[in-house]
């Protein structure tokens, strides 16, 4: 598409106001079901995953980890003998981000049939999206079947005196760092706060954490204990249920003044102390509803009052993770192509195609040391809920293939059971490398599979799946035995 015209009006039967994963997966799946579709972009297409938050941030810590996990093992410890070549990790983060070029995603893009207009787009009227293009032009979008937010979400700046002003670090410029500071001060305690902390660390920068309440506040108390236990052993100053109360650049970087009435001051200054929705500027005023909010969906990812507009990702605050997003973007997708050709969605070819998952089966993975993985509910949240649950605990460390896996294995499971139905609501592990056991946990709550049907998937001898055996046998195995059976025979035979 080129922009030869001062203004122009084109029709598609998808406009995606986005160019992230999430509304790269919308309009790839509204293409694959027969419509066309443009995607509107004012920076790089691939969005925040790709050159700010998922790939170079697990990059940034990724060879910290293999180096800490080499030497967690004898043998492969006494072959260590450097430490990590920092700028090495940045090179590698670079070819992540491919530069922070987007050329191999536009020409993925072209390849499957979707349109790119970059620009910045707003909302103008019912299905109607107008963009003003990088040379001065506007385009005005039509679309015949729907229009897809896409926008995702911001690092949001906490009302804290001088903080705007001093111009912190947002999570954007942590991953994406030329040069790693001396010193560093976090404020935040959640997802990004706790990874930032452990990547830097790595780096052998001094780093100081400010957060108003414990670590990793959502999960379960465990996860943010482990992790907070784990940062002071690297080093990292945490200054829990502490608030910064105001913040001034120095002649040397920042001074940051907390509730505790001391002054941390450091060479940088990151803010990760949560998110803002990123619909500010896109047009929402001209439809009625009100910029800078989150919008609300129902499971078709369908805004309320309207036939066309839809919010997929971030924007809809359901769970503000990559892979929620494309997992709302193909239910999307997959719904606008079943309205346009006048299908059902309640029927069940395409009612299956619903975010119902984003209730109750909301897998994450905290790259910190250790490693956080958990998915469904915790035990307070589901006791909230109204279940009647038995939180089931093993340590992971008593499990034979852990011990093979790292020297010295310290981790923790969990399981959330509803006594009621017999299944698993919640499950967290704690450890090195457990985010490979997140997706057996998520297809055991997503199915619903009753915990007598779990004893019958054994898992792997030795392999830290183990874990599974144990806490099954940890909730009991009387559990699964049908009641009132006689007792078998036990006599021995010669």
């Amino acid at each position: 598409m080129t922009n030869t015209e001062t203004t122009r009006t084109e029709e598609y039967d998808v406009v995606v106001l986005g160019g992230g994963a999430v509304g790269e997966n919308v309009a790839d799946r509204a293409v694959q079901g027969g419509l066309t579709a443009v995607i509107v972009e004012h920076e790089l297409l691939g969005g925040e995953c790709s050159y700010w938050a998922c790939m170079p941030s697990k990059a940034l810590l990724r060879s910290a980890a293999a180096l800490r996990a080499a030497r967690a093992v004898r043998g492969a410890a006494e072959a260590v003998t450097g430490d990590l070549d920092v700028q090495a990790v940045l090179a590698r983060r670079d070819s992540f981000t491919n530069n922070w070029s987007d050329a191999g995603q536009v020409a993925w893009a072209t390849g499957a049939g979707i349109d790119l207009l970059r620009g910045h787009g707003r909302i103008s009227g019912t299905r109607e999206v107008t963009v003003h293009t990088p040379d001065g032009g506007t385009v005005v979008l039509r679309a015949r079947q729907a229009v897809a937010i896409a926008t995702g979400s911001d690092a949001y700046i906490p009302d804290i005196e001088g903080l705007r002003e001093a111009r912190p670090w947002t999570s954007r410029d942590a991953t994406s760092v030329k040069e790693v500071p001396a010193s560093l001060v976090i404020i935040g305690g959640g997802v990004v706060a706790a990874e930032m902390a452990t990547a830097y660390a790595g780096f052998g920068t001094r780093v100081t954490l400010i957060s108003r309440g414990a670590l990793l506040a959502g999960m379960e108390p465990f996860a943010g204990e482990r992790v907070t236990a784990a940062l002071r052993e690297n080093g990292v100053d945490l200054r829990l249920q502490t608030e910064p109360s105001r913040v001034a650049r120095t002649d040397h970087g920042f001074a940051i003044e907390t509730s505790a009435g001391d002054t941390v001051e450091a060479e940088q200054l990151l803010v990760a102390a949560g998110r803002a929705p990123r619909s500010v500027d896109i047009g929402l005023e001209t439809i009625g509803l009100r910029p800078g909010t989150w919008l609300d969906t129902d499971d078709t990812l369908l805004v309320p009052g309207f036939d066309w507009l839809y919010a997929v990702g971030d924007i809809n605050h359901r769970a503000l993770l990559t892979h929620q997003g494309k997992y709302q973007a193909r239910a999307a997708g997959d719904v606008i192509v079943a309205r346009a050709i006048g299908r059902d969605v309640s029927d069940a070819r395409w009612g299956a195609h619903v975010a119902s998952a984003d209730h109750g089966a909301v897998p994450q993975v905290t790259f910190t040391d250790p490693e956080v993985a958990s998915v469904g509910l915790t035990a307070e949240a589901a006791i909230a809920a109204g279940h009647r649950v038995r939180a089931v605990d093993y340590d992971l460390g008593w499990v034979a293939g852990a011990s093979l896996h790292a020297d010295g294995y310290r981790g923790q499971a969990r399981l959330v059971v509803d006594e009621d139905r017999s299944v698993v609501l919640g499950a967290t592990f704690v450890g090195p490398d457990v985010a490979e056991l997140l997706q057996a946990a998520t297809v055991a709550i997503v199915g619903e599979v009753p915990l007598d049907r779990l004893w019958h998937a054994v898992p792997a001898y030795p392999t830290v799946n183990e874990i599974w055996l144990r806490l099954l046998e940890t909730y009991g195995r009387e559990s699964a035995i049908p009641k009132n059976r006689e007792r078998a025979d036990l006599t021995p035979v010669d």
